[in-house]
């Protein structure tokens, strides 16, 4: 049940692209469809089939939407047609208005999803009406979780965007129809595929403007650069004019990603393409990869650490603050004596490869030390993913760990200490009743 999926993300990546990669890679398409078919949501079907980009056979995923819900997310005319430039590089590639092969001028050739009882709300849902249709549709627990997930991402980014809280933020890209599929679709196939860790080690995006429900703005579009920072997603910015990488897709990557790196060995156990609907300079495909690590094959990561006699103790608690939103995995000091008798603290970091140069620089920035040294550890680490539990005393943020024996749930530290202060209860009572709410629960029964 337990499966390792790797993102290549070197085109981008949207939930449309991200569907298909995973129901090219076997994600049942009768289940998927009966799914889709219980949402509480008009406007819409979806088509699957088989295209071919770069000469590459994928998976197609297509929520076709009636003209009323329409929002010209393939059309590159509507996207482009205020950027000269774009149209000058791209005159006799899409002289096509409308007449390429992801037109939406077929409203009428389809049945339409039918749940005409909610109207036209979508052009104003909020983050409270997508978790409702969500809690009402046909996926099971672990996927409602992860379509939630990927949706409270996407309303904390676009949120910052607006300078409005999340509750009092109503916008078409989270109320758009073809999102709500996209997403629960995404939380879906997850789910029927078995996936337990997702490796994305990077993002590519493109440059230039694009026109969206708010007017012309600019790539990455904020709520990416939001989505970006926030959940420390690695961006490789490319020549490509255009929007690679979609809200959508950046919160699904932020919600399911477990690590950035690659094992050293890994077998290639089976692959999926997803195709994407923009034409732009690069293929648009996202290539989905199943894959099994070398059996018994350590886990690396790096510790920096150094001696230091002439700071004050205050220094590091804002340093252990700042290390972390850095980025740092584990950031912890202690007291030493160093040569001739002299008190000192000795700082060690512990990080991934790639977050060792900047945050050897916040040290150096930081401290007053002059040297720091680094040493490449192999680590043995249990399975875990991170999620949220509910129960009489609100909700609480949960890290949940596999072992040969069965899931095990470790509140967050934070969780605790808020639910304590707030019944006025010790935080090991809170901690433990947030521990009976999740098993109670059995939320992430296989």
């Amino acid at each position: 049940m337990n499966k390792t999926l790797y993102l290549e993300c070197c085109s981008g990546i949207s939930g449309d692209m991200f569907v298909g990669a995973l129901l090219d890679l076997g994600a049942d398409e009768k289940g998927l469809k009966e799914m889709l078919e219980s949402l509480p949501v008009d406007g819409f079907e979806v088509k699957i089939t088989r295209k071919k980009k770069a000469g590459l056979d994928g998976c197609d995923f297509d929520v076709v939407l009636d003209q009323e819900h329409e929002n010209h997310d393939h059309d590159m005319e509507y996207l482009h047609g205020h950027d000269p430039e774009y149209q000058k590089e791209h005159s006799h590639a899409h002289v096509h208005s409308h007449s390429h092969e992801h037109s939406h001028e077929h409203p009428h050739e389809h049945a339409h999803h039918g749940h005409h009882h909610h109207g036209h709300h979508h052009a104003h849902r909020g983050l409270m009406d997508i978790l409702g249709i969500i809690s009402r549709s046909g996926l099971n627990q672990h996927a409602r979780q992860t379509a939630s997930d990927i949706f409270e991402i996407i309303a904390q980014a676009e949120a910052k965007a607006h300078g409005e809280p999340v509750d009092q933020v109503h916008f078409h890209e989270v109320g758009a129809v073809d999102s709500i599929a996209d997403i629960c679709a995404a939380a879906f196939c997850l789910d029927d595929l078995g996936i337990s860790e997702v490796i994305v080690p990077e993002l590519y995006e493109g440059s230039g403007t694009i026109r969206c429900q708010h007017g012309i703005i600019p790539v990455p579009v904020p709520a990416v650069t939001h989505i970006a920072a926030d959940h420390h997603l690695t961006l490789h910015m490319t020549g490509v004019r255009g929007e690679l990488v979609t809200p959508t897709g950046a919160a699904i990557a932020a919600a399911v990603r477990t690590a950035d790196r690659l094992p050293e060995k890994f077998k290639i156990l089976k692959t999926g393409i997803g195709t994407g609907k923009r034409d732009y300079d690069c293929p648009g495909i996202l290539r989905a990869m199943l894959i099994e690590p070398e059996a018994g094959k350590k886990d690396e990561i790096w510790k920096l650490e150094t001696n230091i006699d002439d700071c004050s103790g205050e220094v590091f608690g804002g340093l252990m603050e700042t290390l972390l939103q850095a980025g740092a995995r584990d950031v912890h000091y202690f007291p030493v004596y160093m040569k001739k008798n002299r008190p000192a603290y000795q700082l060690n970091v512990v990080c991934d490869e790639d977050r060792i140069e900047p945050l050897e620089q916040i040290i150096f920035q930081e401290t007053t030390t002059i040297g720091i040294r680094r040493i490449r550890m192999e680590r043995t680490v249990l399975s875990r993913r991170e999620t949220e539990v509910k129960g009489w005393f609100g909700t609480a943020k949960v890290k949940v760990c596999s072992l040969p024996s069965g899931d095990r749930a470790y509140p967050e530290y934070e969780s605790v200490k808020k639910i304590s202060e707030k019944h006025g209860i010790s935080y090991m009572e809170a901690y433990h009743e947030i521990v009976q709410a999740w098993k109670e629960r059995g939320k992430y029964e296989q």
